[in-house]
């Protein structure tokens, strides 16, 4: 007998066919009708949401989390913004990457088509449940999306809202299903759908993402945790440093690109970690350093070995004083996870290097690692940033949920 997460996944195929022979004027259409959608419905999204913003706060999840559960009706708003950008956006389906001729006269080419059935398994964001719509339904693919289960009201309301735009545009209702079922065993089994479902992207925490690599046999994109650093070199602007480590740090704390552990050279931290220091405290940020950075702020309380490769998501962060860039690079590149790391310096040379030797998905030099998102990044939404080095790295947009195939022609050739 077929099961709940079997039949959802057999919709998804079908669907999957008719959405990969959508034209691009179908699917902007569609894509502009739920943007309409999630606008005319905010209210009802709204409601629903706060439901399961007051579960939240009853079982005492901490601030940062609850920030990225929340929605407002700017939020709401950047969700049909994001639709509608999507839709703007040249359509990769299709776009023929090369074509050459061989000896034998054989043209051989290179085209972009979708992946099929893309699963999303996320956390506590319901904005992800209409990025990842539109960003499947723009590159051709069905999506089958499981969220949490402290976000199902709030997804059910964006989903149903999405629904309503696809009937309104005459298009199939099924090219975005969401698993209503939020059991730990529909999980399990979403990852074993190997051959209805063609890859799996998990967002979320590290356990979540770790379950997913580990025990998927569908192939899988792994978007990891956000370990994320700022080097503060000995040529820095220190107000420029503070500005940056202050946005970075607190803009939003429950974010994969926040800023998690400051990394200074010792020649500048004198100076610069007291006007830091300030900053973060005016956000209620706990400081953890080592013993050269407790000896220039008595605001700094001891860190751990463990609180260099910790991930936070809440008003804490660690400091380490280096003293040279060589060692701040060997510093995060053994404790970061591979997601954003940046340098404040007018050393040119030094910028390179960083760029040149940290091993991240995205290097910056003189900016926020904040900006580390594909709407920031012009891609319009984002399905989530990749860390890994297959397929995909940093903020993944339309190319991201692409695959390809040769295209052949011939006029008669048959192999020797």
């Amino acid at each position: 007998m077929e099961s709940y997460m079997e039949m959802l996944a057999r919709l998804a195929k079908e669907a999957s066919r008719t959405a990969a022979k959508l034209g691009t004027d179908d699917k902007n259409r569609g894509l502009l009708a739920v943007a309409d959608e999630l606008i005319d419905q905010k209210e009802m999204i709204l409601e629903e949401n706060a439901k399961d913003v007051e579960a939240a706060k009853a079982k005492g999840t901490k601030q940062s989390l609850i920030d990225r559960l929340a929605l407002s009706e700017k939020r709401i708003e950047d969700m049909a913004v994001g639709l509608r950008q999507i839709a703007a956006l040249d359509d990769p389906i299709g776009e023929v990457l090369y074509m050459k001729t061989r000896p034998n006269g054989l043209r051989i080419g290179q085209k972009r088509v979708p992946l099929g059935v893309v699963g999303i398994i996320y956390e506590s964001r319901p904005n992800v449940t209409a990025d990842a719509f539109g960003l499947c339904f723009k590159t051709g693919n069905a999506a089958i999306l499981r969220g949490g289960s402290d976000a199902i009201h709030s997804n059910q309301a964006v989903v149903r809202a999405i629904k309503a735009g696809l009937r309104k545009a005459k298009l199939s209702q099924d090219l975005v299903l969401l698993v209503e079922d939020t059991s730990r065993d529909v999980v399990n089994e979403m990852m074993k759908l190997h051959g209805l479902i063609d890859v799996l992207i998990p967002r979320g925490g590290a356990g979540l993402i770790a379950n997913v690599v580990e025990n998927s046999t569908v192939p899988v994109i792994e978007t990891g945790t956000g370990n994320c650093h700022v080097y503060v070199d000995a040529s820095a602007d220190i107000e420029m440093a503070a500005n940056i480590i202050e946005n970075a740090k607190t803009q939003r704390m429950g974010v994969c690109n926040a800023c998690e552990s400051l990394v200074i050279h010792s020649g500048i931290a004198q100076e610069a970690l007291p006007r830091i220091v300030t900053k973060l405290k005016n956000h209620g940020v706990e400081i953890r350093g080592d013993e050269r950075a407790q000896a220039i702020s008595q605001e700094i309380v001891p860190a751990t070995e463990e609180d260099w490769g910790t991930e936070y998501l809440d008003a804490i962060i660690s400091v380490k004083i280096v003293d040279s860039i060589d060692e701040s690079i060997a510093h995060i590149n053994k404790y970061n996870t591979g997601h954003s790391e940046s340098i404040v310096t007018k050393d040119y040379e030094n910028a390179l290097k960083f760029q040149d030797e940290i091993d991240a998905a995205a290097v910056y030099v003189n900016a926020s690692t904040r900006f580390t998102d594909g709407f920031e990044f012009g891609f319009g939404a984002e399905i989530g940033i990749s860390t890994q080095k297959l397929h995909a790295r940093g903020p993944m947009g339309l190319k991201a949920l692409t695959t390809t195939k040769y295209i052949i022609f011939g006029n008669g050739q048959i192999r020797k």
